[in-house]
């Protein structure tokens, strides 16, 4: 395809995003940012005091991909589950401050809602950085009752989706029954479902699509890819066999991402915008809720990397867990072809 008519597809689809259901299935996470400035040294050990400014919690994992959805002008429908905590009710209120339908989630008083607590420093006139990561992840052993309801909710939402993405971040809302249950349907249905799978990605074989990191590639099929093409290449299309799935979409961060198609050579896509780095926090949420909606809006799988691959290189540049908007998307096209 000419390069003035791949510009006015991809601004064709990012157009089409809007009002485009999309459920996200899987585990919701408080990402908390505490911010404050290096004080001085304590007398009581050689660590630094951190004079506390400010704080604030922002969805992440699958909750994080809901916001993404939502602000790119899709309608993002979450099944997951938070708890009556604090960071649950925080996570809650930042969901529906966005006007996301919360009517399927499942509040739960025995559940602690997964959060990461990132602690950033730094002087008066320098940029924070993170200088410490505190997990609050207390394990929950009720999945079994769950089962049913996450069903019904689920069932009662087919009629009416584009697509459905799988937000797996280890902590056991993903079972092996609902998710066989799920795709089972999506498969009857022809609904596209993708995966972003941090720990167990080849337990999720028949997916449409899945956008692993290249660590998370390395982990599933120990391997080591590093900056070799042909290992990379292979273990692409090792995972598009074992996942059975149409497409997997690598990212490799300042490298850009690979993309391996069913019956199509790989297609390196290289990084948009500086390597200079601000912040990776939850951008891989940001690159399957972009690329899936490329793929409900009618992209084919090279489309929805190349507008994936310019909403994982603007994200990265804000701080914290950030999303990105139909019309950072749009600007990020014209200057790409401006060029």
């Amino acid at each position: 395809m000419k390069q003035g008519k791949l510009r006015e597809r991809l601004l064709r689809i990012i157009e089409e995003f809007s009002g485009k259901r999309l459920l996200v299935i899987g585990d919701l996470i408080a990402d908390e940012f505490v911010y404050g400035k290096i004080d001085r040294i304590s007398r009581e050990a050689p660590v630094l005091i951190l004079k506390y400014e400010e704080s604030m919690i922002l969805p992440g994992g699958g909750a994080n991909a809901v916001n993404n959805i939502a602000t790119l002008g899709g309608v993002a429908i979450p099944i997951g589950i938070v708890g009556e905590d604090e960071p649950g009710k925080r996570l809650h209120k930042a969901l529906n401050k966005k006007g996301v339908e919360l009517s399927q989630l499942i509040i739960h008083p025995h559940y602690r809602t997964p959060t990461k607590s990132r602690i950033l420093a730094g002087g008066v006139h320098s940029t924070k950085q993170q200088v410490l990561r505190i997990d609050r992840e207390i394990p929950f052993h009720r999945w079994e009752e769950l089962f049913t309801p996450i069903i019904k909710s689920f069932d009662g939402l087919t009629d009416h989706l584009n697509a459905i993405i799988l937000s797996d971040y280890g902590y056991g809302f993903l079972s092996l029954p609902i998710f066989q249950h799920i795709l089972g349907e999506a498969r009857r249905r022809g609904i596209i479902i993708n995966l972003d799978s941090h720990y167990n990605l080849l337990s999720f074989p028949g997916v449409t699509a899945a956008t692993p990191n290249e660590p998370e590639v390395e982990a599933a099929l120990q391997v080591t890819v590093g900056r070799d093409e042909k290992a990379l290449v292979k273990a692409g299309r090792a995972l598009l066999q074992r996942l059975a799935c149409q497409a997997v979409l690598v990212t490799r961060g300042s490298d850009g991402m690979n993309l391996f198609e069913r019956g199509k050579e790989p297609v390196h896509i290289g990084i948009y915008g500086t390597d200079e780095i601000a912040d990776v926090t939850g951008a891989g949420d940001t690159v399957i809720s972009v690329f899936t909606l490329a793929l409900a809006a009618g992209a084919t799988y090279y489309e929805a990397a190349r507008l994936a691959n310019y909403a994982g290189g603007i994200v990265v540049m804000k701080r914290a867990t950030a999303t990105v908007s139909q019309q950072e998307l749009f600007l990020a096209v014209e200057e790409d072809y401006a060029e």
